[in-house]
């Protein structure tokens, strides 16, 4: 199992290129199932979750091509493809269920297991199937699969006014791709605004979908009778962004984000400028600069435009060595200070109750060996191990593999001391 050596105490200086975004590619490459024509993305990453749903793809029989230098991809899910998602190629993968919503649009029918991910907290499914209940589908959970159909004599899904019980990314991306082939309007209220959403969104138009609204909290789309092919450019990835930027924040030093998108991370860019971070940013780049030890931060999580939950393991470790007391507080997932034990592990003082962590800075940390728990936070181990004195070693990297693209190389390539071991 592989291993990340790294030797703290080096500053980080030079440019980054930001990869595209796991969480816009994944539910892209289900959408190619909406539709019998070429689908081509580009900017896709070179993750373990994407390299999963394409196997499930092609399990399904969809045909994929790669091709070009910067993450290029052809998909095209003739009639005859299977509309099944096994368990044996989900169970580490909740974007799974982002299957669902096109399958059955499409073809009427639907077999795909219940998922399986990073072990953060409960992320039920129960709101994916209400919403797809009032779209007039028929589906029941039977031996951890979920079985979907069309009610017999009907041809396609139908517009409704969706509701979701809490705001729900997969769940809007879901309703989104159904009802781009469903009869009639649909309403979605409470919709997740994440910025992967309106890029979604812009597929589906450039697919032929009529979508309004999309990025606010009410998203109308007006169902047409198909979609054909499109070429889609997948948006710049925020959280390997502002994972980035808090590594600069936390060694020092002066880093440029090509493609990286500061309208994004609204909320961490505050909190790193009124730590003391320098940040700048135009079209196309966000340029980050630090010096010394920053002041400590506050912040809860909360979803989109709040400060992310995918950000909050990251910028914890830059406050445990930070000048001051801070107060984390996850309101997202109840799970979701596993990597406190491995940061307490190199030297950090944290106290966790309930939500809120605790956490008083100290100068500096000590290398150790630390075991990833989760996608985010073997990034926030990264990141600790760049600062902390000494050889630290991240156990486990099969979970930062899930979410960043070649991560080790573009740290190596601006001054970090970082490999990847057997």
């Amino acid at each position: 199992m592989d291993k990340l050596r790294i030797v703290g105490g080096r500053p980080l200086n030079g440019e980054v290129t930001i990869s595209g975004a796991k969480n816009a590619a994944l539910p892209e490459l289900c959408a190619a199932l909406l539709t019998s024509e070429p689908v081509t993305l580009h900017n896709v990453p070179r993750l373990r979750d994407v390299a999963t749903m394409r196997t499930l793809l092609d399990n399904m029989g969809v045909k994929t091509e790669t091709h070009g230098e910067r993450g290029g991809i052809t998909l095209q899910a003739a009639d005859t493809i299977q509309p099944e998602a096994p368990y044996e190629l989900v169970k580490t993968m909740r974007a799974s269920v982002l299957a669902l919503g096109p399958l059955l649009a499409r073809f009427g029918h639907a077999k795909v297991s219940l998922p399986g991910g990073c072990a953060i907290g409960s992320r039920p499914v129960d709101q994916h199937i209400k919403g797809l209940q009032a779209m007039g589908a028929e589906i029941d959970v039977e031996h951890g699969y979920m079985l979907a159909r069309l009610p017999a004599g009907h041809t396609r899904l139908r517009g409704a006014r969706i509701a979701t019980d809490m705001v729900t990314v997969t769940g809007t991306e879901n309703f989104l791709m159904a009802a781009a082939l469903a009869e009639g309007e649909t309403l979605l209220e409470n919709a997740a605004q994440e910025p992967e959403i309106p890029d979604l969104a812009e597929m589906l138009i450039a697919m032929g979908a009529r979508i309004e609204g999309h990025g606010t909290s009410r998203i109308y789309i007006q169902g047409v009778d198909r979609l054909h092919g499109c070429t889609h450019q997948v948006v710049a990835d925020r959280i390997e962004a502002g994972t980035f930027l808090c590594a600069v924040a936390a060694t020092g030093g002066d880093v440029i984000l090509r493609h990286g998108r500061a309208e994004h991370l609204d909320a961490v860019i505050d909190k790193l400028i009124e730590a003391g971070a320098s940040i700048d940013a135009g079209d196309g780049f966000i340029r980050v600069r630090s010096q010394g030890r920053l002041k400590a931060q506050s912040f809860r999580t909360t979803e989109y435009p709040g400060f992310p939950t995918d950000m909050q393991a990251q910028f914890m470790a830059l406050n445990c060595i930070a000048q001051g007391t801070s107060k984390v507080t996850e309101t997202i997932f109840e799970n979701r200070f596993m990597h406190v034990n491995e940061l307490v592990r190199l030297g950090a003082q944290i106290q966790v109750d309930g939500k809120v962590a605790v956490v008083e800075g100290i100068p500096k940390l000590s290398g150790a060996t630390v075991m990833a728990t989760d996608l985010r936070a073997s990034a926030s181990l990264v990141i600790a191990g760049l600062v902390a004195e000494g050889e630290t070693l991240v156990d486990r990297i099969y979970h930062l593999d899930r979410g960043y693209d070649q991560m080790e190389d573009k740290l190596r390539a601006i001054g970090a001391d970082i490999e990847r071991v057997k």
